[in-house]
């Protein structure tokens, strides 16, 4: 090191080229591996003698390896599972809703209803997870007639908006669907539910589903792909079946 250092020195004076030099102590001297017994590192070249970490390649343990016993992670008891369907919806109350309005950050109408990027971007909601749950929470705070357009919406909830004169119409978002909302892109198509879960829920006027057909009958902006996706996904309640004989 101190070699290095006699041979790079940086001085105070003024930068030429040659006296541009390193920081000090920002360089160090090679090691020096297998070069007699004298010099502290030869022989073994400083692994020790032979064991698991005497070896060179790829023979390393990986992390959380305990030397063959069982390790933490499988004497610990699982508990619980993880739903690889379940979906996680911004929860967002009326009585917020009603606050938002009065204060002038959102406006809704029946051609341009509130959806979850007027609800992100005036700052309503924090993040859109899954999608935007509508719920009753607040509902007799809730005066203006709202017009939205969910992925959910509670029954409690939608009771009170339709009071006030509002509409609620649920729709399906895939995550491709809902990043384009978000961020306003209305070139792509958007997908239809695949699921059986998502096509009765969408699919029914109790729920307000945008593929039921009252549903398409009320609402002001209705894409034709929908006309057909709800007859395509209804068809199974008008087909008959050969019973087994």
């Amino acid at each position: 090191m101190s070699g290095v250092a006699s041979r790079f020195k940086a001085t105070s004076s003024r930068v030429h080229l040659f006296n541009l030099s390193p920081a000090p102590g920002s360089q160090s001297t090679q090691k020096r591996l297998g070069r007699g017994r004298s010099s502290g590192l030869g022989k073994t070249s400083g692994r020790g003698h032979k064991g698991q970490k005497a070896r060179a390649g790829n023979g390393k343990p990986k992390a959380g390896f305990e030397g063959g016993q069982t390790t933490i992670v499988k004497r610990f008891p699982k508990t619980g599972f993880v739903n690889q369907n379940q979906k996680t919806y911004a929860p967002v109350n009326l009585d917020r809703i009603q606050h938002w309005i009065d204060t002038g950050r959102l406006t809704s109408s029946p051609d341009k209803p509130i959806t979850a990027r007027e609800l992100l971007l005036s700052g309503c909601i924090h993040q859109v997870h899954d999608g935007i749950k509508l719920l009753g929470n607040g509902a007799q705070h809730l005066k203006s007639a709202i017009h939205i357009t969910p992925a959910r919406a509670s029954q409690s909830a939608i009771r009170a908006v339709e009071k006030t004169g509002g509409s609620v119409f649920c729709k399906y978002y895939n995550e491709l669907a809902l990043r384009d909302s978000v961020k306003g892109n209305t070139e792509h198509i958007q997908a239809a539910p695949t699921r059986k879960n998502d096509i009765l829920w969408y699919t029914s006027w109790r729920n307000r589903g945008y593929l039921s057909p009252t549903a398409l009958n009320k609402m002001p902006v209705v894409e034709e792909r929908w006309r057909s996706l709800s007859k395509q996904l209804l068809a199974f309640k008008s087909q008959d079946y050969d019973k087994a004989k």
